[in-house]
């Protein structure tokens, strides 16, 4: 009898895995819905003058939290904001400590290992801020250099990758955040540092002296960026979307991409096809 016990409970794990509540029961039940958030990650999140979420992808999640509130029906859900790192990001969202995480996350195969996504939000391609003085005015120029980073990120896997193919011997230093290798750029500690381009532009409007950096022309990587989402809930992911494709087919995301961005920009060619692709009826 053992062994057939022990095959109607192998049998069953599957389907007791299956049946793991959804965040958005936990939502229903608590009427709050947790949104990890980056800090420093202008535009796209950040905390602005007054200690508050803001920023592109914020704003997205915003929109995302007013659509659960029509389609679950849940008219006071409220929204709990956490602060996330790059480096703890992906806890908090497999720890089940945030439901989703709005910021500036690069979805990948390997990240999919650990969390989900919902449809992309944005795309960007890794770029490199130099220091004029340093002499540095295309790739090669890295040449016997050292290029910030921040650890852990798929800038820091772009910018080794690129420095090895094309057989320039530059030193990486990985720091551990934004405001360490800013800083390390700064103090004249690096020559160059290695992010987002996007992310790239926003910091070199906030250095004390613009005219000292310059932003390579270089596409070092893709970069598409999405919502973090818990793996395997299909529910909440359903909802986030939902949330997307309404906010993309309407006049709203203009307004979030210029706050955002400045309001002469437009979105890229590439980015008009996001928002297309993830318009789903």
């Amino acid at each position: 009898m053992r062994p057939i016990l022990i095959a109607v409970v192998a049998l069953a794990l599957p389907a007791l895995a299956a049946a793991q509540p959804s965040a958005v029961e936990k939502i229903r039940t608590t009427k709050v819905v947790t949104m990890a958030y980056r800090t420093n990650a202008l535009p796209f999140s950040y905390k602005d003058s007054n200690g508050k979420p803001a920023g592109y992808t914020v704003e997205l999640c915003e929109h995302i939290a007013a659509s659960m509130r029509q389609q679950l029906n849940i008219p006071d859900l409220k929204i709990r904001w956490v602060d996330a790192t790059s480096q703890n990001r992906f806890d908090l969202i497999e720890k089940g400590e945030a439901d989703m995480e709005c910021g500036s996350t690069t979805a990948t195969l390997k990240r999919m290992e650990r969390v989900d996504f919902s449809s992309y939000v944005f795309v960007d391609s890794t770029g490199v801020l130099t220091r004029r003085a340093s002499g540095i005015l295309a790739f090669p120029d890295l040449a016997g250099k050292q290029v910030a980073v921040i650890a852990g990120t798929t800038n820091e896997a772009a910018i080794k990758a690129a420095l090895e193919r094309r057989f320039i011997d530059a030193k990486v230093v990985a720091y551990p955040s934004r405001e360490a290798a800013v800083a390390a750029l700064e103090a004249d500690k690096v020559d160059a540092f290695a992010s987002d381009k996007i992310l790239l532009g926003g910091i070199a409007g906030k250095v004390k002296d613009t005219s000292k950096y310059v932003l390579l022309p270089d596409n070092l990587s893709f970069e598409p960026y999405a919502i973090m989402l818990p793996r395997g809930d299909s529910a909440l992911r359903l909802e986030v979307n939902r949330g997307l494709s309404q906010v993309f087919s309407s006049a709203a995301i203009k307004d979030i991409f210029q706050r955002a961005f400045g309001a002469d920009a437009e979105p890229t060619a590439l980015l008009r096809a996001v928002y297309l692709i993830g318009h789903i009826e």
